[in-house]
């Protein structure tokens, strides 16, 4: 991600500022942050999602940001998601170029953002590969071959206008595997805990369910 520019500095106040009314957020656990190389994994519920999260963030947190290619499909929202660092990634097939993107830029000391389940949930419906939705272990192959600190976020799911929604960003999670890479059965763990972190953060468990108790 290129050193940010006076369009950035314009988009991330300005359009910050409509969305802080529109949207209004409260950010719980910015103290968990490391400074680079962080691999933030939220669960996704809502096409606002990215935007929330990356306004929310410091303007000098260099991130860059995973998302489904269908948004860039409208010619605002997709101008918007590139200005803020956003890249896309078709869902559904092995994109080698997203995840060449996403490991140069973690190698390069920028932060990422990718949503482990890969599509957006809504009260616990929702498909990823024709199967309920689940963490993908993408995810974590990315964060063990790159030795990026793995944060789990919390975002709440209904987005209501000028209703608060809640990020929540989580203590870094310690990734275990055997070998050099791991085995794939240990990145749909890590991929899984992930997740399961993020919406326990919340009060939830995956899928956005209430957690019984």
């Amino acid at each position: 991600m290129k050193p940010f520019n006076r369009l950035f500095v314009f988009i991330y106040y300005v359009v910050g500022f409509v969305t802080r009314i529109l949207h209004p957020t409260s950010v719980e656990g910015m103290e968990n942050l490391p400074s680079g190389g962080v691999l933030l994994c939220p669960n996704h519920a809502s096409n606002w999602d990215p935007i929330l999260v990356a306004l929310r963030l410091p303007i000098n947190y260099r991130l860059h940001i995973m998302a489904k290619e269908e948004l860039f499909q409208n010619p605002f929202l997709g101008w918007l998601l590139k200005k803020v660092g956003a890249f896309p990634v078709s869902r559904g097939s092995n994109d080698i170029n997203a995840v060449k993107h996403s490991i140069q830029a973690l190698r390069d000391g920028d932060n990422l953002l990718v949503f482990p389940e890969g599509t957006t949930i809504h009260d616990g419906i929702g498909y990823t590969d024709g199967l309920p939705a689940h963490a993908k272990a993408g995810v974590a192959m990315i964060g063990v071959r790159t030795g990026a600190k793995l944060v789990p976020v919390f975002v709440d799911g209904k987005k209501r206008p000028f209703h608060r929604t809640r990020i929540i960003f989580g203590a870094p999670y310690e990734p275990h595997y055997t070998g050099r890479r791991g085995t794939s059965e240990e990145m749909q763990k890590i991929a899984d805990d992930l997740l399961e972190a993020a919406y326990a953060l919340g009060g939830q468990a995956v899928g956005g369910k209430p957690l019984c108790g």
